[in-house]
């Protein structure tokens, strides 16, 4: 049996998504900074575009970091770490 190398690598759609949604959370938290004026619903927006400004950092560091590894080596399915 022959072991073929499986290389794991997000697709550039995945990558451009991630990318392009981390700059849009930056933007609406900027934007909802600049616009303060200590109501509630202003604080609110704040409040989800910071957990969305989160949840988006996270997926861009996952997305890096498994192009990072997919350069690194092939991946085998019994190696063990």
């Amino acid at each position: 049996m022959s072991e073929t190398p499986v290389k794991q690598q997000s697709t550039a759609a995945f990558y451009g998504q991630a990318v392009a949604s981390f700059a849009v959370a930056m933007a609406a938290t900027a934007i909802g900074i600049f616009k303060l004026e200590a109501d509630a619903w202003v604080r609110a927006f704040l409040a989800i575009a910071v957990l969305y400004l989160v949840t988006s950092a996270f997926t861009l560091a996952k997305v890096i970091r498994d192009r990072q590894e997919a350069d690194r080596r092939p991946y085998h399915p019994c190696e063990q770490f």
